[in-house]
């Protein structure tokens, strides 16, 4: 089965997004979660940005020996040789090294031709080559680049000295099909070019401006992706990229359909997403996949009565496997009653069916007012009701 790497760039494409800037002692924390989560490599920023980032870059090499650190940088000289220090001190290094290949970037931001992308393309990975041992070079806006032109654009960067190539959907503008069908192109034109064994990773980068971001790196899987780059909780530039979480949880519920696997440490993604939440101030909606407080909460009846008879019903994987502590049935207007009496029960109650319906009454009246009910209203009510029971037995033994 073959291993798809998670590039994690949660502090680097992650940070640039508004709100979610981090420091260096910040990013350290980060780091050390991501290699607990035993990601492939850790994007830790964009050197060239400032001085400050380039010692956080260098901060985080130093303290986090056991994953592979990587460094962005546009194809510039000062960019590249920015990352390369930025990077001399860590275990084992990449050198990131992008430029857009779309004519619109081309044209419009860059004022370059095609053939000045291409001689910038050659030269720096070259430069970058002669101080780092691996080089990653991403295509920006690859999906709205000319196939033709990016496959020359590729075969250039590997005759370089690239040994991954990156082919982002920067603008989130792809769909499944076509951003698979591009990875299929450019791998046969690798292929024609450096023979069936080129040993070249392809890489994705997806953006989710129309929500569809894990749906194009799970497409890209199936082409022969093999590296996956993507952030916690999916943070990331307007409206973020591919979520991490998502991707490899994916990858692992639906193995027998994708036929790959990670090196992820599932159990340490919601961990990973608390700390995240935790250092930004930003916390994910609640009906975030995988990390959200309701991916594993339970109201309605029907579905609640499911779960306490098999939680494959209506769970499709356990809270415990993504580091979820436990599931939560949650009381409410559309709650059960075997939900309830299960709830009453780990209160410390045993009501008998008139009871539990009496409860049931006052607490669905209430979830009706309050939209939730917390779990001193449920004591409150149980115990009005249950003590009646007391009442009556005292009384009898009284008469007796």
């Amino acid at each position: 089965m073959d291993v798809v790497r998670i590039f994690d760039t949660t502090l680097r494409d992650g940070e640039q997004s508004p709100g979610f800037s981090m420091n260096t002692a910040e990013k350290i924390r980060v780091a050390h979660q991501l290699a607990a989560l035993n990601v492939d490599v850790i994007e830790a920023g964009f050197p060239i940005s400032s001085r400050g980032d380039l010692e956080a870059v260098r901060q985080v090499a130093k303290e986090v020996r056991t994953v592979p650190i990587a460094a962005l940088a546009r194809a510039r000289k000062d960019d590249v040789m920015a990352a390369v220090e930025a990077l001399e001190p860590a275990a084992a290094s990449r050198l990131h090294i992008f430029l857009a290949t779309s004519d619109l970037h081309l044209k419009v931001k860059l004022n370059m031709t095609r053939e000045q992308a291409l001689e910038s393309i050659s030269s720096m990975i070259r430069l970058g080559r002669q101080h780092v041992g691996e080089v990653e070079f991403s295509a920006e806006d690859a999906g709205r680049t000319d196939i033709d032109y990016l496959c020359t654009v590729c075969r250039v960067a590997v005759e370089a000295g690239a040994t991954v190539l990156n082919l982002p959907d920067t603008v989130g503008y792809a769909v499944p099909e076509e951003y698979a069908e591009m990875f299929r192109r450019v791998d046969a034109s690798l292929v024609a070019t450096f023979g069936a064994n080129h040993g070249i990773t392809l890489s994705a980068h997806c953006h989710d401006d129309l929500g569809l971001a894990v749906a194009n790196s799970l497409a890209a899987i199936r082409a022969g992706v093999r590296q996956i780059e993507c952030t916690i909780n999916g943070i990331g530039e307007r409206a973020g990229n591919a979520s991490l979480e998502e991707v490899v949880v994916a990858l692992a519920v639906r193995k027998e359909s994708f036929n790959v696997s990670t090196n992820i440490n599932l159990e340490q993604l919601f961990p990973a997403s608390r700390l995240l939440s935790e250092v930004t101030g930003a916390q994910v909606a609640p009906n975030k996949a995988i990390v959200g407080a309701n991916a594993f909460a339970h109201e309605a009846g029907i579905h609640q009565d499911g779960i306490i008879k098999n939680p494959l019903t209506y769970e499709i994987m356990s809270p415990q496997m993504v580091g979820v502590p436990e599931r939560s049935m949650v009381l409410g207007k559309h709650s059960g009653r075997n939900a309830l009496r299960l709830s009453l029960r780990d209160l410390g109650y045993e009501p008998t069916d008139v009871e539990l319906g009496e409860v049931y009454k006052r607490v669905t009246a209430l979830a009706d007012e309050a939209k939730q009910v917390r779990p001193r209203d449920v004591v409150a009510i149980a115990h009005e009701v249950l003590r009646r029971r007391s009442t009556l037995a005292a009384e009898a033994t009284s008469a007796a």
